[in-house]
């Protein structure tokens, strides 16, 4: 297969997987092992530097969130940009904290862990919220949105979200199950999963350049500057497509179908990860 198309492939596998609960890190590992022979750390630092991609994408499709977010940081915003804002700092702020410390321990003290079982009980979750939003036929489906979070909530997914730099770990299954549970209804659940995801990704591309210089120096050798960049590329024009999907299925009425299928599609992910130790 040609460099190019390796590069599309790539992009395919970022562009799809971060948005699902199958951890992008973990298909991206997976894939650049396989087809260029990284090591572990390799391909776990090149995994995480592809969330540039999904940055790009997200702040595409989110541009007027963003723009509000802005306002507010300069104290011109509406009390809804506001309440936005307070929930991205502190949300990155602890994602930070838990994040930079469990990346320097999986690429420092790790070769290829088995992390499959994360993946498993977050699909399970999903699948049991499914069931029960199925069930209940509307009463009992979570109903709270941003303006009822508290700080301490804030706090908890900034935890659930830093813990997702875990390969074989779903940031956007482990964010989405932890909102379900805090009883936010599922399009704002899925909305906010993605709109905390911007810091997070820039964050996580940050970080790789800071402390994975010899791996990244590795990955640009062995996988080309230009495959790169085509994976770049195709991983945000395949993200801001998946973004329109999954958010025009959360606001529908076929949201415990949705997530019914994402948690069987995390339980696979896992099952698959735990099997072939792809982490």
């Amino acid at each position: 297969m040609s460099n190019w198309l390796l590069g599309i492939v790539l992009g395919f596998v970022q562009g799809i997987s971060e948005w699902l609960p199958i951890s992008s890190k973990t298909q991206v590992i997976f894939a650049s092992t396989y087809f260029f022979g990284l090591t572990f750390s390799e391909a776990y630092a090149f995994g995480l530097f592809l969330e540039a991609g999904t940055f790009v994408a997200a702040v595409y499709y989110f541009r007027n969130e963003v723009w509000g977010v802005l306002r507010a940081l300069v104290g011109k915003g509406n009390e809804e940009e506001r309440r936005l804002l307070k929930f991205l700092v502190v949300v990155t702020a602890f994602t930070a904290i838990v994040g930079v410390v469990i990346y320097k321990f999986v690429s420092e003290a790790l070769s290829g862990p088995v992390l499959g079982l994360p993946m498993v009980a977050l699909g399970s979750i999903l699948i049991g919220d499914g069931i029960l939003i199925s069930l209940a036929k509307g009463r009992f489906v979570p109903k709270k949105g941003l303006k009822d979070l508290r700080t301490r909530e804030l706090v908890v997914l900034g935890i659930v979200q830093g813990v997702a730099a875990l390969p074989g770990v779903s940031r956007s299954g482990a964010t989405v199950s932890a909102m379900l549970l805090l009883g936010i209804n599922p399009e704002d659940s899925f909305k906010l999963s993605f709109l905390a995801l911007i810091p997070a990704s820039l964050g996580a591309a940050g970080v790789t350049i800071l402390f994975s210089n010899l791996q990244l120096g590795a990955v640009v050798s062995i996988v080309g500057i230009p495959v790169i960049l085509i994976a770049i590329l195709v991983s945000i024009f395949i993200g801001v497509v998946f973004i329109r999907l999954l958010l025009r299925f959360a606001g529908s009425r076929r949201i415990a179908l949705l997530t019914i299928s994402l948690g069987i599609l995390a339980v696979f992910s896992g099952v698959a990860s735990f099997l072939t130790g792809a982490g």
